[in-house]
């Protein structure tokens, strides 16, 4: 990456706030050092100086001004460089003794601290900051006493110093380790922007790099490639529902124009042309029932009736598709059971729960031979509801359960029975739609069961609510045999 467009991106940007925000942090607390620094200096040297005022008042108390002339001599005397002030004074200000020559004017109407500046022996060290108190004691006699600060002073610069060292180093490192994340950042995004870009290209195989590592970054790469290979998925489904659209209607379609040809070339008879219309009726319901159930797995596989889910109670629905199918199944030779329990209510949608319910019993009576059984069920599972359609049937082979699923899968090869092979499509797209599981499995004795095992009920019971759901729930039930096979 060159220096022109590291500086240009939004991760150099974040850097500089980064070593800011450090340098900031750093000020504070250096200067937070440096304040608490100064105060215990300052408290130690008032502590000081105040010592001494008391004991000098008590000695002037106990000996008179003589006897403190004389301490004031003898400390003065004892104290090289000024590093201690002291001066006694009369009312008029005049020195009696100290190592001052003269009142300080800063001190003459102060009351309190005072701060200046005094000149030692030495005239080439120059002069030296002092910090004093006057104190007046009785018969209007004046005494200040004071201390050097030039350690303060020192201590002071030191620090400054220090902070202002330490605050650059800082700021340079900082922006330093800043840098070099940032540039650790952009590689893994030009990592998944190449990728990107390459996809855009028409590398439609390409996928995200994924590190070791399992970062935030990895994560993003596996949920990026996960829905790349949803995409591709769907793509993949699109170009072999066209396929099969093409390969599974054709046929019918050839057939309807030629039946109508045919018909067309032939004498006119009223019964014969009849005849005709009612096979090309029943043939154009087949194509429309065939498009009606592409169009409803593409609703149910989009997500989109989620906005519009509802209070539904999986026993109602059942009962609704029992009242429906039982007649139906005597009909056809066939012994019907129901086994309905109340479950409780699960949020979906009530037709395309029925619709999946009357496919899996409109495949259940297709299948089963004279003589067999169709079981209609719904129990509490584990997690949910569970709904099962069980048939003495053939059964599907265990390798091929999982291809059935697909559109416009049949196992018969023949396709002499009638039907689209989208039913089982449906049933899935449904289970998914309503994040439940579609499984089959062999019915014991032989045959197949279908079981959608939903992933839990709704918080409300199924009550009032539930029975009123009833009437529309068979309304959206198709009738026997309109199912796609």
């Amino acid at each position: 990456m060159t220096p022109a467009r590291l500086l240009s991106t939004s991760a150099f940007r974040y850097a500089l706030i980064y070593a800011a925000l450090v340098w900031v942090a750093l000020a504070g607390v250096l200067g937070v050092v440096y304040v608490r620094t100064v105060a215990v200096i300052d408290a130690q040297i008032e502590d000081t100086i105040e010592a001494e005022i008391r004991g000098l008042a008590e000695q002037y108390r106990q000996r008179g001004l003589g006897g403190l002339r004389t301490v004031i001599e003898r400390r003065s005397a004892d104290n090289p460089g000024l590093r201690n002030v002291y001066l006694l004074t009369d009312p008029a200000y005049r020195p009696i003794a100290g190592n001052l020559e003269s009142w300080p004017a800063e001190a003459v109407l102060a009351r309190d601290w005072v701060a200046f500046s005094v000149r030692p022996e030495m005239p080439e060290a120059g002069p030296r900051p002092v910090k004093a108190r006057p104190f007046d004691l009785t018969g209007g006699v004046h005494l200040l006493v004071g201390r050097d600060t030039t350690e303060r002073e020192v201590l002071r610069r030191a620090v400054l110093g220090s902070a202002a060292v330490a605050g650059v180093l800082g700021g340079a490192l900082a922006l330093a380790i800043g840098l070099a994340m940032s540039r650790q950042i952009l590689r893994r995004i030009d990592g998944l922007g190449r990728g990107a870009g390459e996809i855009l290209a028409g590398d439609l195989n390409r996928r995200m790099p994924v590190s070791p590592r399992d970062d935030e970054f990895d994560r993003l790469a596996e949920r990026l490639n996960a829905m790349l290979d949803r995409i591709q998925a769907l793509m993949d489904g699109m170009r072999s529902v066209a396929d099969d659209i093409a390969h599974d209607l054709k046929s019918p379609i050839s057939r309807l124009r030629s039946r109508v040809e045919l018909r067309l070339m032939q004498p006119r008879d009223a019964e014969a042309d009849a005849r005709v219309l009612e096979e090309t009726i029943a043939e154009a319901d087949a194509i429309l029932a065939t498009f009606n159930a592409l169009l409803s797995i593409a609703l149910a596989e989009s997500g989109a009736l989620r906005r519009d889910f509802e209070t539904v109670d999986p026993a109602a629905v059942a009962r609704d598709a029992e009242e429906l199918y039982a007649p139906a199944a005597a009909e056809a030779g066939l012994a019907f059971e129901a086994d309905i329990a109340e479950t409780g209510t699960i949020l979906g949608s009530r037709e395309l729960l029925s619709r999946a319910l009357a496919n899996l019993l409109d495949n259940a009576l297709k299948y089963t031979p004279d003589g067999g059984r169709v079981r209609l069920s719904v129990r509490p599972g584990p997690d949910g509801p569970r709904l099962a359609v069980a048939d003495t049937g053939p059964g599907i082979p265990a390798a091929d359960r999982e291809r059935v699923l697909d559109r416009f899968t049949r196992l018969e090869e023949s396709r002499g029975r009638p039907g689209s092979g989208l039913g089982l499509a449906l049933v899935a797209a449904v289970a998914r739609l309503h994040d439940a599981r579609l499984a089959l499995d062999d019915t014991p004795g032989g045959g197949l069961t279908a079981t959608i095992a939903f992933a839990g009920p709704e918080r409300a019971p199924g009550g009032r609510a539930a029975q009123g759901l009833r009437s529309r729930d068979r309304e959206a039930l198709p009738p026997p045999g309109a199912g796609v096979g």
